[in-house]
């Protein structure tokens, strides 16, 4: 290094430190946003002196409640506030002007506190703002033109207040907004057509105000619309718009209320309407006779001067909870096709309200079965209730909305009262106690009318949305609300442990406030109505990165430039010696690296995957887990593959991706899956796979999947995995613990033939010791999916094979039964066990695998049981485990055949689910699937029970 170079270090070094001397006497945050800040606490009340702390200090810096601001700062020097989070704070008072100053910010929630007054026009000034949150205050006036041209804006949530006037024609600029949420004011004037402009809207909620003129026709323009929702409003003297048939992406029409009249359009063309109420209008005609969607949960067209015969076209719809016709004018008979063509399994349910009609008559007088409730009360075929049977459908009824969840209860010794523990009910493991953050949760549009039947399906959603496991979530409580829309009251424990880290609860609520859940077709819009952090209270608003005065910043980091110039100076010293020995030498590559090819696994470049996938386009992304997303993609010389992209910045993402392929480059067997390649540059890791054609096991054994498996079909998936994961113990070299089984991780291909997946929590089993001696387990922090854990394996953190048996032994039981692991607090293996112990094991057996023969099902059942013994020498091995199943097989009708041979030849077709049961977070199923005759192969000997 020479002289000049170094004089021009240490001048570098004297500058920063002055430059930081005359910077510290400043605040670090934007003072002008400092001062809004004030301003706009003054406006405020806070009886509850929620916001003391914003007296003192810096704002970013200090930590000030609510205020969340950039991690940097921007070209101008200073820290901006990016989030202003005072959701339910009890504050009441004014919104101040001042927050138009807030000019980087990107998040405003003043949710459910009491603030009245009016919305500032300054606020339209923040140009960077993707989320006004304002409902639940007791806000008035007219809406600002301003309001109109934000170009970020993706949620306008302004409902549950007082806002009076039209709407702003400018709210036709908001190009990015999805989610108009204006119900429950007193807005008035006709709903501006130019917002048929908008090309990103998703839900459109106006019910309950005073809007009144034409329903625009303009609204079957929009591309993307979901949700239209203008209930209870006065639309006196307009129709329905017959355009609006051809809205065919819409999930929800609901025009309850509205003083519509003329007919009832035809909807048959959206293919997927899941719900739809017209309901209190002055609709006149009969009821169009052309099949609504498949998808359709709630017909509900009371109330209204329909007449005619009740059509044939709402018979056989497999999702139907509700048909309500009531206070119509509608003849002839009581069609029972309506319960006759529907299969109700489990607790399903349906209501059919035909009261105070002109029915006469009951076609084939079929009484419907019990989880059919017909209401017939004011119709003429009452008066013969007595000679038709039917007096207990003709008494005068109001349905309510079903608001209730039977959960299992356990006798526990209660936790720890000094502390905020509870017993989690959804932990596989009995009496585990954990501190819950409690969260108040409501949909406000969803697409049914009873949400018993999709409990699960919404348990899968939040806690795959979330990235939290199925135990870690329990729902307290559920009721519907006037709407209808329905609160919840929702628990979240950590995994496996008593707390949540401070990074994890953070993560979690920036979840919820940041809307970063994504919503769903079936349940729509969410909103969340408190956030209850217990005694993770002082933990958050006391983190870990101290809040240090600027003063004592001063100290440290000048104490840092003075320990940094006298490093710099011995360093110096050192270079100028040994400058003449040593070269510089090329930039490493990053240790993230894999340091070596692999033989046999193709390593593909950025741009290869991104060709493969249309630049990782939506429309190719097939599942989402903890590790990140899967593509479905195409490669160059046409082979079809799932591509699993890691979280950017994933270090557990990291970790998994260089254990599956260690061990897939080596693993080579018909039932497990293959890796082709994988990515590794630009800050990206991705795995290659083959693409299984038929996705995950567990899509074939949901409720909703339309073509269930047989039996024979189950035992050859069961007895493909057991072979897979016994050649994974003995024969793979050395043997490994797979660690992860699951319905989930078992792949079909194009024949049903099961692949093992998904190795990256996977261990290498022990090795001998120096004598010779091999351990009988691995000590290790405890992974794995709740619910298929080894309960010894989670006590003593001890992983053996004996784990592996474990979790194959649940996966049995969900193929026995079509039950989940966990499901309402219910464990498969304690319910399984209860029904075996009690003679009523055909009780619990899945009744859409068709007929089976009973000796196989009880050795089945049996084996099962036994792999999921508490006790780890009470399970048979691996082997043990094929060798059963394969004389299960031998005592089947399709025993003439090697399994190998009828899974290849049972159809003589390739056999493909149907698109609905792509299932999130399943990393190898195809987005262009669609539904087939699975394989028949019924044995014709005893139906189930």
């Amino acid at each position: 290094m020479s002289g000049a170079k170094i004089f021009f270090c240490w001048a570098a070094v004297a500058i920063l430190s002055c430059l930081f001397v005359q910077f510290a006497g400043a605040q670090i945050t934007d003072p002008s946003e400092v001062t809004a800040l004030k301003t706009i606490r003054n406006s405020l009340i806070d009886p509850f002196n929620k916001l003391k702390n914003w007296d003192s200090g810096d704002p970013c810096t200090s930590n000030w409640t609510g205020i969340i601001c950039y991690n940097s700062t921007l070209s101008d020097g200073y820290l901006h506030i990016q989030e202003l989070q005072l959701l339910k704070r009890n504050l009441s008072g004014n919104l101040s002007p001042e927050l138009g100053r807030l000019s980087y910010m990107k998040i405003l929630d003043f949710m459910w506190n009491n603030i009245s007054g009016s919305i500032p026009k300054e606020i339209g000034n923040i140009t960077s703002l993707e989320l006004m949150l304002l409902n639940g205050n007791r806000l008035s006036g007219p809406l600002p033109e301003e309001l109109g041209y934000f170009p970020n804006l993706n949620r306008i949530q302004i409902d549950q207040n007082q806002i009076s006037g039209p709407i702003p024609k400018s709210f036709a600029y908001l190009n990015k907004t999805q989610h108009f949420h204006m119900n429950n004011n007193s807005i008035s004037g006709q709903i501006p057509r130019e917002l048929s402009r908008l090309p990103e809207l998703l839900h459109f909620l106006l019910d309950n105000n005073n809007l009144t003129g034409h329903l625009p026709s303009e609204f079957s323009r929009l591309p993307k619309l979901l949700i239209l929702q203008v209930d209870n409003n006065n639309f006196s003297g307009s129709t329905i718009p017959p355009s609006y048939g051809s809205m065919t992406q819409l999930l929800k029409l609901s025009l309850r209320n509205c003083n519509l009249q003329g007919a009832v359009p035809d909807l048959s063309q959206i293919h997927q309407l899941g719900y739809l109420d017209l309901s209190g209008n002055r609709l006149t005609g009969s009821i169009p006779s052309n099949r609504l969607s498949n998808n359709i949960t709630t017909i509900d067209l009371s109330n209204n001067s329909l007449n005619g015969s009740i059509p044939s076209n709402f018979s056989g719809l497999p999702n139907l909870q509700r048909l309500s016709l009531e206070n119509n004018n509608l003849s002839g008979p009581v069609p029972s096709t309506v319960w006759e063509n529907v299969t109700l399994t489990g607790n399903k349910s349906l209501t059919l309200d035909f009261q105070n009609n002109g029915l006469s008559n009951i076609a084939n007088a079929l009484n419907p079965p019990a989880n059919v409730t017909l209401l017939l009360a004011g119709n003429p075929v009452c008066a013969n209730a007595s000679q038709l049977n039917i007096v207990e459908f003709c008494q005068p009824q109001n349905v309510q909305a079903p608001g209730s969840l039977t959960n299992s209860k356990t006798s526990c010794n209660p936790c720890s009262t000094d502390s905020d523990f509870e017993i989690n009910p959804s932990s596989p493991y009995p009496c585990f106690c954990a501190a819950p953050l409690k969260v108040g949760y409501r949909l406000k549009s969803p697409g049914l009318s009873d949400f018993r039947p999709y409990v699960y399906d919404f348990e899968e959603y939040l806690t795959s949305g979330l990235r939290l496991s199925l135990s870690q979530l329990y729902i307290a409580s559920f009721l519907w609300e006037e709407g209808p829309r329905l609160r919840m009251y929702l628990k979240l424990f950590p995994n496996n442990t008593n707390l949540f880290t401070a990074s994890e609860v953070r993560r979690i609520r920036s979840m919820f406030t940041g809307w970063e859940i994504p919503d769903s077709d079936i349940f729509g819009p969410y909103e969340l109505l408190n956030f209850t952090l217990g005694s993770y209270e002082s933990v958050i608003s006391n983190p870990s990165k101290s809040n240090l005065s600027t003063g004592a910043m001063v100290g440290i980091v000048l104490g840092a430039i003075a320990g940094a110039a006298t490093l710099s100076a011995v360093i110096t010293m050192l270079i100028l010696r040994r400058h003449s020995k040593y070269r510089l030498v090329p930039k490493k590559r990053s240790l993230s690296k894999i340091p070596v090819k692999i033989d046999g696994v193709k390593d593909f470049t950025f741009e290869e995957m991104a060709l493969a996938t249309n630049n990782f386009s939506d429309s190719t992304q097939v599942g989402q887990g903890g590790y990140g997303k899967v593509y479905r993609g195409v490669l160059a010389d046409g082979t079809v593959v799932a591509i699993k992209r890691a979280q950017q910045g994933s270090l557990q993402g990291s970790k998994e991706f260089f254990t599956e392929i260690e061990l897939l480059s080596r693993l080579h067997h018909r039932n497990l899956v293959s890796l082709i390649g994988y990515c590794d540059e630009e800050d990206e890791q991705m795995l290659v796979y083959e693409f299984m054609a038929n996705g995950t096991l567990r899509d074939h054994l949901s409720a909703r999947s339309k073509e269930p498996l047989n039996f024979s079909m189950r035992l050859r998936i069961a007895l493909g995995s057991a072979r897979g994961i016994l050649y994974l113990h003995t024969e793979a070299d050395p043997p490994i613990f797979h660690r992860d089984i699951k319905a989930t991780n078992i792949l079909l291909d194009p024949k049903f033939i099961a692949k093992v997946a998904d190795f990256g929590l996977s261990r290498l089993a022990p090795v001998p010791d120096t004598e010779g001696t091999v351990p009988a387990h691995v000590s290790t922090v405890v992974k794995g999916t709740p619910g298929y854990l080894d309960p010894e394996y989670f006590l003593t953190h001890k992983l053996t094979d004996k784990s592996d048996v474990y979790s194959l032994g649940v996966v049995f039981l969900e193929l026995l039964t079509g039950m989940h692991p966990i499901s309402h607090g219910k464990n498969i293996v304690r319910e399984v066990t209860t029904a075996y112990q009690s003679g009523m094991m055909f009780s619990v057996i899945d009744s859409r695998m068709g007929s089976y023969p009973s000796e196989c099902i009880e050795k089945f059942v049996s084996l099962a049981l036994r792999c999921c013994q508490d006790e780890t020498d009470a399970r048979p091995s691996m082997a043990e485990v094929v060798r059963e199943l394969e004389n299960i097989w031998r005592m089947t009708p399709e025993a003439d055949a090697t399994p190998s041979e009828s899974m290849a030849t049972d159809a003589g077709k390739i056999v493909t689910p149907p698109s609905s049961s792509l299932a999130a977070g399943n990393p190898y199923v195809s987005s262009d699937v669609s539904g087939s005759n699975l394989l028949s192969g019924a044995i014709p000997t005893i139906a189930p029970r």
